[in-house]
């Protein structure tokens, strides 16, 4: 990495405003050489206890703070991120793969976190209720939860925190983060910008471990009195493991997890923007995206055209490192992701799916994956029942508005769901129908600071971004004034 400021690249621990050195460290993998690009620092329980008392202290000076100063702080973070996106791009791509053209739309992303909750900080209002007696005042606060703590994945290593962390700072909480053991470079660069900024030392901390850490480091959180509420963005085996331990501190609890969204494409669909929508949907960070179009779904009318147009496209798709000019496919993040694509197209091919294209690891080797595209795939496969996570698109004609409903409908999950057509009464019927916690209507990319995130059933609890990002960190207080005579 050419870092245009070196002083970015963090590899200590980040607890109470300092930098924390350690002697137990793990190697941090480019996934597109597989070489060491860091040696980062390993915390322990300690260090997760300092980072807590850490945050108790900020958080009760930050709570008293206006809200124009929570604005100030949050809209010169948001500066700081869009002043050094290059080096933060460089930083992401190194660690996690995507393409640095992604990585620098992902900074961009997550600068809008900040800038967004810059303004909703002046926007954390309360209410006056009409009173039961006449000499009574019902009041409504909203207050800051406390210190709070954050798990967040590989996949968007800077966005989701600033997902996190800007709603925290705008309701006067702190914050102690566990990044992804992959990815903690993104974190930690975050960190050192949040040193230079004027917040508190301690509001922020950042605890980072390897794959060995990850349970201890996460129980430690889970456990610990003095945090009040955890937001996590991850699996749902894991997420359900961490909602079992906060319910011994009745902890406030936000879950982002797994999805296994459907993509519709109706016969009357304009074909070329619904191409365009799987496209960024599915192979947007080589698939690697909770969001990601997991079960396409093409009515029978279009099938076969939609099939022939979209494997031009996929084929088109260029395979390299993130850091290559050119590249749109990045490395998988991980040899594991790299087999469980294999697992999916293997599965689907023996329950009688059609292989268009692609299918196999790329001849670049490492964990680099030809794009993919099947046909026929069945309801039955694995491909239909777990988040294939990578490059690997599978087709699954239908006939009728109903039945796709009724198996777009079928699973666990209820995070994202996508169609496209051009018929306005059943753009409002399909919406309404779709069990997920966010619709795509004619786009295939969803996500923005303003709107809010979260799925329903196993996908998650909670929403992220929008206005009711905001509400998930603070609590409400009801205040009786009596007494008041007449």
């Amino acid at each position: 990495m050419q870092l245009s400021d070196a002083g970015l690249l963090k590899t200590d621990l980040f607890i109470g405003g300092r930098w924390s050195p350690s002697n137990a460290r793990y190697d941090v993998i480019d996934p597109a050489t597989g070489q060491t690009i860091a040696e980062v620092a390993r915390a322990t329980e300690e260090s997760v206890d300092a980072a807590v008392t850490a945050a108790q202290v900020a958080q009760r000076k930050w709570r008293d703070t206006t809200a124009t100063q929570r604005r100030d702080a949050l809209a010169g973070l948001a500066d700081a991120l869009l002043a050094h996106e290059a080096d933060l791009a460089a930083i992401l791509t190194a660690e996690q793969g995507k393409p640095l053209a992604e990585a620098a739309g992902e900074i961009r992303y997550a600068a809008g976190f900040f800038r967004w909750f810059a303004e909703e900080a002046r926007r954390v209002y309360g209410e006056t209720i009409p009173a039961h007696r006449p000499d009574a005042r019902l009041l409504v606060q909203r207050q800051p939860v406390g210190v709070g703590a954050a798990i967040t994945p590989w996949n968007f290593p800077s966005a989701m925190i600033a997902r996190k962390l800007a709603p925290a700072i705008a309701a006067g909480c702190a914050l102690v983060l566990k990044p992804a053991e992959d990815t903690p470079l993104s974190a930690l660069a975050l960190a050192e910008l949040v040193a230079r900024a004027d917040i508190p030392s301690g509001l922020f901390s950042v605890v980072a471990g390897n794959r060995d850490d990850a349970s201890r480091l996460g129980t430690a959180l889970c456990l610990d009195p003095r945090i009040r509420k955890l937001s996590f963005t991850g699996s749902t085996r894991v997420g359900k493991l961490l909602l079992e331990q906060c319910a011994s501190t009745v902890k406030r609890v936000s879950l982002e997890l797994g999805g296994n969204a459907p993509f519709i494409v109706f016969d009357d669909a304009d074909l070329e923007a619904a191409i365009d929508g799987v496209m960024v949907c599915k192979f947007r960070n080589s698939g690697q995206t909770c969001v990601s179009a997991n079960r396409i779904y093409v009515q029978a009318g279009v099938y076969d055209e939609f099939t022939s147009r979209l494997h031009e496209r996929i084929d088109a798709l260029v395979v390299g490192p993130g850091a290559d000019a050119g590249s749109t496919i990045g490395p998988l993040i991980t040899t594991a992701a790299l087999k469980k694509v294999e697992q999916h197209v293997t599965d689907a091919r023996s329950q009688g799916a059609k292989l268009i294209t692609g299918g196999k690891p790329h001849q670049r080797g490492g964990t680099f994956f030809v794009p993919t595209l099947l046909t026929d795939v069945p309801d039955s496969s694995l491909m239909h029942s777990e988040e294939t996570f990578g490059p690997a698109a599978g087709l699954t004609p239908f006939n009728t508005e109903a039945e796709v409903v009724q198996a777009a409908n079928d699973t666990p999950y209820g995070l994202a769901a996508y169609f496209f057509t051009t018929d306005l009464a059943r753009s409002w019927r399909v919406s309404e129908n779709l069990e997920s916690g966010m619709v795509g209507v004619n786009t295939g990319l969803i996500s923005t600071p303003e709107a809010p995130f979260g799925g329903v059933k196993e996908s998650g609890l909670g929403r992220e971004g929008s206005r009711h990002g905001l509400d998930e960190w603070t609590d409400i207080k009801y205040v009786c004034v009596g007494g008041l005579g007449q």
